[in-house]
């Protein structure tokens, strides 16, 4: 089983793995962010769209909200909850085309299984309009993402949060430049900016 396999398998069951205490601490994670009306977000790794309503709360009717995620069973159980939202089934090492910048690029619970992280993370660096923000997140702790991975097992056994050293290496490696690293007993958030001078296709 790959991952998209093992990830269109679970998506029946996705939502009912999200406690209710793990969604309130993603709502808090966005509030914090400070995501202006009228952003161009990118949801990497979307799954069935926990983050939706949150960032289309924050980035209002003006905002543009693409998200992507390599399992089409995850897609259409996003899709079925109607929002706004541009979804595109791809692998994060080769997202949309660098003609599309966004403002903000958000990372939640899907860093760890990127195969190739440091490949990942300068993809998505690319489409980050200048001054625009890369976030990884998860709502929970790094020690307990990583607990879970491994009790998981198959394909995602070795699937892991990296510590706050290597997460800013591997940021910097992509090019852009770390703000914050929070690996926090209840969540871990970083955020990284970059500095390059694209501009919106």
């Amino acid at each position: 089983m790959n991952q998209r396999e093992f990830f269109d398998a679970a998506a029946a069951t996705w939502d009912d793995l999200e406690t209710a205490e793990t969604r309130g601490r993603l709502a808090e994670i966005v509030a914090g962010l400070g995501i202006a009306p009228g952003a161009a977000v990118l949801d990497v790794g979307c799954g069935t769209g926990i983050l939706f309503p949150l960032l289309q709360a924050a980035a209002g009717n003006q905002g543009r909200i693409m998200a992507l995620d390599i399992s089409r069973e995850m897609l259409r159980r996003a899709q079925a909850k109607g929002y706004a939202v541009a979804l595109v089934q791809a692998d994060a090492q080769r997202p949309p085309p660098a003609r599309a910048v966004f403002d903000w690029i958000i990372c939640n619970a899907v860093l760890p299984h990127f195969s190739d992280k440091r490949a990942a993370l300068a993809e998505l660096g690319c489409r980050l309009a200048q001054g625009g923000t890369l976030v990884v997140c998860h709502g929970n702790s790094r020690e307990f993402i990583n607990n879970i991975h491994r009790e998981v097992g198959g394909v995602v056994a070795e699937d892991r949060v990296p510590d706050p050293a290597l997460m800013a290496q591997m940021l910097r490696d992509a090019g852009l430049r770390p703000l914050s690293i929070l690996d926090g007993a209840d969540r871990y958030v970083a955020s990284a900016r970059s500095e390059s001078k694209l501009t919106r296709g």
